[in-house]
């Protein structure tokens, strides 16, 4: 399987949200990347649910939801009637994250767990077989624009290893501080998804962009 290129809808334009959609919908993207944001789990508030289902009017291609907030089993239902197609939720906000995973697939989602850069890969051990796939963030959450952390590298060869191991089918995402240097690296140690914000909607030629990283 060629790699699937996720645009960060964080990083667009807001005031111009249906021309942004347009273009990933125009371009060589394969999912939309949908970041939510409670102010409580990371230091930022994003956006809710009024906001992800103008971009679901829009969207031609997966929503791919990536929840960053506290207590996220009580919405899974309202993401799947807003439009997710993957929803994610994070290791260290899941007291009982295989219960989690469960609900996100009864519902009928693919079922992401996202990890933060201090969480190591080996505690997915235990639902690696469960899951979609694994987001591992590649800056600490919250914020575009952030420096690239570069023990990401050895976290994809772990993920890939456990994949292996347990004969999993996950695909591992890449978040954050993805660009036009470090994208080709990221695939060849194993990322099947990358998530780019900065890299896309900061470039003079957006959609020539999303090409070479697909490329």
């Amino acid at each position: 399987m060629s790699h699937l290129i996720a645009p960060s809808i964080l990083s667009a334009d807001f005031a111009n949200l249906q021309r942004d959609c347009e273009m990933i919908n125009n371009s060589k993207a394969d999912w939309f990347h949908i970041d939510i944001m409670d102010g409580v789990f990371v230091p930022n508030i994003s956006f809710g649910f009024p906001v992800l289902k103008a971009i679901q009017r829009h969207a031609k291609k997966p929503l791919d939801v990536h929840l960053m907030i506290v207590d996220p089993d009580r919405y899974a239902q309202a993401f799947k009637d807003a439009g997710a197609e993957v929803l994610t939720v994070h290791y260290e906000a899941c007291t009982h994250l295989h219960r989690s995973i469960q609900n996100i697939k009864n519902l009928g989602m693919k079922a992401g767990v996202a990890i933060n850069p201090h969480t190591s890969a080996h505690l997915l051990e235990d639902v690696i077989k469960d899951i979609d796939l694994i987001c591992v963030m590649s800056v600490n959450p919250g914020f575009g624009g952030q420096k690239f952390i570069e023990n990401t590298y050895t976290k994809i060869k772990q993920l890939a290893e456990l994949k292996k191991k347990y004969n999993s089918n996950a695909l591992i995402e890449i978040d954050g501080g993805v660009d036009l240097n470090n994208y080709k690296k990221l695939i060849d140690a194993g990322a099947n998804v990358l998530v780019a914000g900065n890299t896309v909607f900061a470039s003079k030629d957006p959609v020539a962009t999303i090409q070479q990283l697909k490329s």
